[in-house]
């Protein structure tokens, strides 16, 4: 039996060091192997628990952020809920821009964590929505003692990024041919992408979106989506072009099946970032054949979307 790891100082420490596995029944044969990386594991059950403790200790390191200031962002809702959760052990106040068109588990763990939750009302995830949580966010922040964390351009979120391709490095010593992942502020991949190609320059680094909202992979707007975290409706500041391969559109719907797939088949609960991340896998194990590895993330806990439609057929 393996040791239970030793206790740590703080819930911060429990960010990170999240297991993989392999997909063994939603892979058809033939395929290359697909792996899971589950960073639903971390501590708010995401990985933006990574990048907000990177943003908060390198603001920290620099002087940026001093004892008794505020913290402000805009967001979807996982990463409020990590800056909420970073602030609440940090003993920072914290004021976070949202939306109603987002899960109402994420309003409300933003708001256990003692957040100020501030609603910019919306149906869905339009191109305009993203641009006016921001234009609040950088209006309030610019109030004395507030700190704005500004996710899509700060570049402190890489390092913490950083530590996820670290440790895939570790888990997969014979390479990775494949890894691709939906990009909201892009830091995610970017940060993993120049850890891998660092390592194997070939490995093939494909960025994802929602097909309806083809920015990146079409270069237009289209239309609204409902994939939480993803697609803001603008080029993120983060994506750079030399370090990745690719741009795809996959399937809001093809996403969300196989959320349903993965609850039923392999025993995980996911949101809808990461249905689309295992469809997409999957796709890339079908071109690349048998004998490669492709790898994904489980952004976050498909606990959050229980009051949703997401798994409402399952």
């Amino acid at each position: 039996m393996p040791l239970p790891p030793s206790p740590v100082a703080s819930s911060l420490s429990a960010i990170g060091n999240t297991p993989v596995v392999r997909l063994n029944n939603v892979v058809p044969e033939g395929h290359a192997r697909v792996y899971l990386k589950l960073e639903s594991l971390n501590p708010t059950g995401s990985y933006k628990d990574r990048m907000a403790k990177s943003m908060i200790e390198e603001a920290e390191r620099k002087g940026t952020l001093k004892p008794g200031m505020t913290v402000v962002e805009a967001t979807g809702g996982s990463t409020g809920s990590s800056l909420a959760f970073i602030c609440a052990v940090k003993g920072y106040k914290f004021k976070v821009i949202s939306s109603n068109c987002f899960a109402a588990e994420k309003l409300k763990t933003m708001a256990a964590f003692g957040a100020e939750v501030i609603i910019v009302e919306s149906e869905k995830i339009t191109p305009e929505l993203f641009p006016s949580m921001l234009k609040i966010a950088k209006e309030i922040s610019a109030q004395k003692e507030h700190y704005y964390t500004s996710q899509f351009s700060n570049t402190d979120a890489l390092p913490g990024y950083a530590t996820l391709g670290e440790e895939l490095a570790v888990q997969f010593p014979g390479g990775i041919d494949a890894f691709c992942g939906a990009v909201g502020s892009a830091g995610m991949i970017m940060g993993v992408s120049k850890v891998l190609k660092s390592r194997w320059p070939d490995t093939r680094v494909v960025v994802l979106e929602a097909a309806s909202a083809p920015v990146i992979s079409e270069g237009r707007t289209g239309g609204s989506h409902g994939v939480e975290g993803i697609g803001p409706g603008f080029v993120p500041p983060h994506l750079e072009k030399e370090w990745y391969d690719e741009a795809r559109g996959i399937s809001e719907e093809e996403g969300r099946t196989m959320c349903r797939r993965l609850a039923k088949e392999e025993g995980l609960l996911v949101g809808t970032s990461t249905g689309l991340n295992v469809v997409a896998a999957i796709a890339l194990a079908k071109e690349l054949g048998p004998d490669k590895t492709v790898v994904t993330i489980a952004v976050d806990t498909g606990l959050k979307y229980m009051n949703g439609n997401l798994l409402a057929d399952s």
